[in-house]
């Protein structure tokens, strides 16, 4: 009589809950699953009345309980997508067939065969434990709507437990409990607004989720279904050992006992990360042989030792082959933009490809983290903070992105796609493996670049070494200056010519006066100040002054500008030697054009100085154009001024591009910063 109170009241709440189902309307398929579920529980309270249908049976009770799950696993089905139309297309889903495969085993087979309660028992005990199964992919993955599905999760989990926990207790046993039975009514009831506050929360039924294929080997609550499964065996076999009974007060507490690790499992995330790495580590082989990798990284990396052209390439390629992947690029962070060094079999650039690197180097800056790109398309809330359109990524193709870390900033990445090879899924032991990897490549990468360093540091000191000979000449030429300036005023015969004459000696003279300081000084004078300038003044200025003995002549063409914060004299110098080397290139036919425009989105002020020369092939210019004391001019150059350019323009956040073709001239790219 007390059961049927408790059933009689879950009933008539179940009844208001389908009137406020039918009442309020929301998109989705799974509002009519659950209108669907709801209404199959109403059906499975009303038949556990014995005053209106008499005492219940074993097997009634069974496939009633049977029912009720399978009902509430369809509507969990219908939430595993959110563009679900119609049942059928749930019911066509595999993941749904394997889902509600269980259940139809647990109706049908008993009908069939004859089997024996204990198997029953253990068919709902597995659907009870699938239900919760699902209730946490749903839950974990539901990242920004957890808020609005915990209510959801707490009722159906709780009621779902005490199903478990029944029939656990049933299968030690050999018997349903009557007590479990009476108090199922009141618990749902008193659940039941759990299941309300959840409709109201929910705007759209369904998450879009992925459930990988090892969701079942991983999944924490198989972990505290074993845990629970395994106690109540021991304390089984210990009460039946000592000639105990199985009371009350023993269910009680595994009862409490299973809320408790229900609760730290859904409230502790650590926890459960440090169950399966725990499992993994002590339980399973290494994935990779650590010693053999190792000396296959070692032995790829010194075989770049005699071609220094080929470490950025050898350092890619040690990664490539370390997760035994194709394709790959390897990026240098340069101010805000970003430099290529080196790629093995690329994929086909797309035109999001410098939106995507950006985002995920300003993402990976904040959070010292690999990105497995794959893994964010499915699992975002692995990687929260992180945004980018998950279409444009299907476009991009590259699944790893791999930050080199350099004092504790990024100095660059690289980017790697699996082609035609098995894709890595970045568990503990692979991200600590490619973690160990990138640490020994860049160390690599940093110790060749301080070697580079140093090379140049001691080309420059012979370079001082050589100034002491040139100061000597130097002073000679200014002695004889000094002598023309002492004895012009006896030869004034023509004002205007002599006068213009001791204007442009006086200019020389400052010049190596200055040039003269830098030598004896051994080293170049950085102090100049930084002004407010207009570039295409300077640009007309150095064609009109100092690039007029060659030709052709440069024509400017300003389209648009404004104006720059430069040194005006290192800016001049740097214009000076492009200029003067485009002319030099460039037979006295063709042509040189120098157009400035400006970017007023990006705040970038672009000058290009376009020539129709002999032009430069790819490989001269990524290995040679900007290499120090590396020059086509015989003894004639110097191969310092390129290099110095570069060197100028990357100090004060600018960058320098060419675009050159043997036989069709080039084009050298200028982007200054506008503040």
């Amino acid at each position: 009589m007390i059961s049927d109170i408790g059933y009689a009241l879950n009933s008539l709440a179940y009844l208001l809950l389908m009137l406020l189902l039918f009442a309020v309307r929301k998109p989705g398929l799974a509002n009519h699953l659950l209108v669907l579920a709801t209404a199959t529980t109403l059906f499975w309270s009303t038949s556990m009345i014995t005053a209106l249908f008499g005492p219940i049976s074993l097997s009634w009770l069974l496939t009633i309980d049977a029912i009720r799950q399978v009902a509430w696993l369809l509507f969990l089905a219908g939430c595993l997508k959110n563009n679900f139309t119609n049942l059928f297309d749930v019911l066509r889903r595999p993941t749904t067939l394997f889902i509600l495969l269980p259940g139809c085993i647990a109706l049908v087979l008993p009908h069939v065969l004859w089997i024996d309660a204990s198997w029953r028992y253990l068919m709902l005990i597995i659907l009870a434990l699938e239900v919760l199964i699902l209730l946490e992919v749903i839950y974990r993955q539901a990242d920004a709507d957890q808020w609005a599905y915990k209510p959801l999760i707490l009722y159906l989990g709780a009621t779902h437990l005490f199903d478990f926990v029944t029939y656990a207790n049933a299968t030690m046993v050999n018997q349903v409990e009557v007590s479990y039975i009476a108090a199922r009514g009141y618990i749902y009831f008193l659940l039941i607004p759990f299941l309300v506050i959840a409709i109201r929360r929910i705007k759209h039924w369904g998450v879009d989720i992925f459930i990988s294929r090892d969701v079942v080997l991983h999944s924490s609550l198989l972990l505290v279904a074993g845990a629970y499964l395994f106690i109540m065996a021991i304390i089984g076999y210990a009460i039946s050992y000592v000639g105990g009974n199985w009371g009350a007060m023993v269910q009680t507490i595994l009862v409490v006992l299973s809320l408790a690790l229900l609760v730290t499992v859904f409230l502790s995330n650590s926890f459960r990360t440090k169950c399966k790495v725990f499992i993994t580590k002590h339980f399973f082989a290494n994935q990779f042989d650590y010693r053999v990798e190792w000396i296959k990284l070692t032995k790829t990396l010194s075989s770049s030792m005699d071609a220094p052209n080929t470490v950025h390439e050898s350092a890619l390629r040690g990664i490539l082959e370390a997760i035994e992947y194709d394709s790959g690029k390897l990026y240098k962070r340069v101010n805000n933009d970003f430099e290529q060094l080196a790629q093995v079999n690329p994929l086909p650039d797309t035109h999001d490809d410098l939106t995507i690197i950006r985002t995920l180097t300003e993402y990976c800056a904040s959070n010292t983290w690999l990105i497995d790109v794959h893994e964010y398309q499915a699992k975002p809330f692995h990687y929260k903070g992180l945004q980018i359109e998950r279409n444009t990524l299907k476009d991009w193709g590259y699944q790893l992105y791999l930050p080199f870390y350099k004092n504790d900033e990024i100095w660059g990445f690289a980017v790697l796609a699996a082609g035609d090879n098995e894709r890595l899924s970045l568990n503990w032991e692979v991200r600590d493996y490619l973690n160990a990897i990138t640490e020994q490549v860049s160390m690599f990468v940093f110790h060749h670049e301080a070697s580079k360093l140093v090379a140049e540091n001691a080309q420059f000191a012979a370079f001082n070494r050589m100034s002491a000979f040139v100061v000597h000449d130097l002073k000679n030429v200014m002695a004889q200056v000094d002598l023309i300036l002492a004895n012009a005023q006896q030869h004034k015969h023509n004002p205007e010519f002599i006068e213009d004459t001791f204007e442009t000696l006086e200019h020389t003279k400052a010049r190596m006066d200055k040039m003269l300081k830098q030598l004896t000084d051994k080293k170049i004078n950085d102090d100049g100040a930084h002004t407010s300038c207009s570039l295409s003044h300077i640009i007309k200025d150095v064609v009109a002054n100092r690039c007029m003995g060659l030709s052709p002549t440069p024509k400017v063409h300003c389209s648009s500008e404004e104006q720059v914060l430069i040194d005006k004299e290192k800016v001049a110098n740097v214009f000076y030697h492009l200029i003067s080397n485009a002319q030099q290139a460039t037979k006295d036919s063709g042509e040189i054009d120098i157009v400035l425009t400006h970017d007023i989105q990006n705040r970038v002020q672009y000058v290009m100085i376009e020539d129709t020369g002999t032009g430069m092939d790819q490989d001269f210019i990524e290995n040679r154009l900007f290499k120090p004391f590396d020059t086509t001019k015989g003894n004639a150059g110097m191969g310092i001024g390129a290099y110095d350019a570069k060197t100028y323009i990357e100090s004060i956040g600018g960058k320098i591009s060419v675009q050159s073709e043997p036989g069709k001239g080039s084009c050298f790219t200028l982007a200054f910063t506008l503040h």
